[in-house]
């Protein structure tokens, strides 16, 4: 199967007629070269980069032939929904921190030819045997901005020493303020960039309130007082403190809906209608699920 039909099969598959911009002028730049890719949150980074991808697995090599490193489970586990949604029939697993390790490392006995995981856990699995990653020829760092962000630059420095036979790195961010270290082995990339210039949004006024204390939940409820009653938003790192935010704030009677990736889909589409029409006037969620 050409790669063309390969690419042709998977859109199909997802029912997705067209790629946009962004998507074509990926698959455009072919798999040759490193790639680092600059694009909004929420604009099709993943399957931009997945696209690509399949062009280069094959049947014949039972080890892990791709590994893709996500700065949080949310974004692990839609990376891994959107390549299932692919119906390319290779085996993938997921891995990351908040269940279990014995189950990862059960289901890793039979390699998978991509591996998706959080900096942490594959560390993990690394220092307990679980995974090898000698086969690996293809690294995405997807959200590499956040990934340096939530401190996992020692975790990446590790990961990366532990593949020898790399021979395409790609990179993405939302942000074109990030440094490419030297550990990535990115020297000469294609760039693509399809950030624009941000506006200065009138009307918006920014602020910045500090909290007298580590834990914020007093502070955060107060500011939700000088609201009196209006729709806010409210972004968080993890999960865990997404709902830690929401039960704090539904104790202290405070209508709130959340949402991040480890709900099912009903869930989240319970939670947004319930924003939108009124019937709680504060969302929380976390960032990297909020891109959509």
């Amino acid at each position: 199967m050409t790669n063309k039909e390969i690419v042709a099969r998977a859109l199909a598959n997802t029912g997705i007629a067209a790629l946009n911009e962004m998507q074509q002028a990926v698959l455009d730049a072919g798999t040759t070269k490193d790639m680092v890719l600059l694009s909004p949150t929420g604009s099709g980074k993943t399957l931009a980069f997945l696209l690509p991808l399949l062009t280069t697995l094959t049947d014949e090599d039972k080890k892990i032939q791709a590994l893709i490193i996500a700065p949080s489970r949310e974004l692990a586990l839609q990376i891994e929904t959107v390549f299932r949604s692919l119906g390319a029939g290779y085996k993938v697993n997921c891995c990351y921190g908040g269940h279990p390790i014995r189950t990862e490392k059960k289901s890793l006995e039979h390699p998978p030819t991509v591996l998706i995981g959080t900096p942490g856990r594959i560390v993990d699995h690394l220092e307990r045997g679980s995974i090898d990653l000698d086969s690996v020829r293809t690294l995405i760092l997807d959200e590499f901005d956040k990934s340096l962000e939530l401190g996992f630059l020692t975790e990446m420095k590790e990961i990366v020493a532990h593949l020898p036979g790399v021979r395409r790195r790609v990179l993405t961010s939302a942000t074109a303020a990030v440094d490419i270290p030297a550990f990535t082995g990115i020297t000469t990339p294609v760039r693509l960039s399809f950030l624009k210039e941000v506006k200065e949004s009138k009307g918006l006024t920014l602020r910045v309130v500090k909290s007298p204390v580590k834990d914020k939940l007093e502070t955060l409820y107060k500011l939700l007082g000088e609201l009196k009653g209006g729709s806010a938003l409210i972004f968080c790192n993890f999960r865990e403190t997404v709902e830690r935010v929401s039960d704090y704030l539904t104790d202290m009677g405070v209508d709130n809906e959340y949402f991040h990736g480890g709900m099912e889909q009903p869930e989240r589409e319970r939670a947004l209608s319930h924003f939108r029409n009124g019937s709680a006037t504060v969302f929380i969620s976390t960032d990297l699920a909020s891109r959509g």
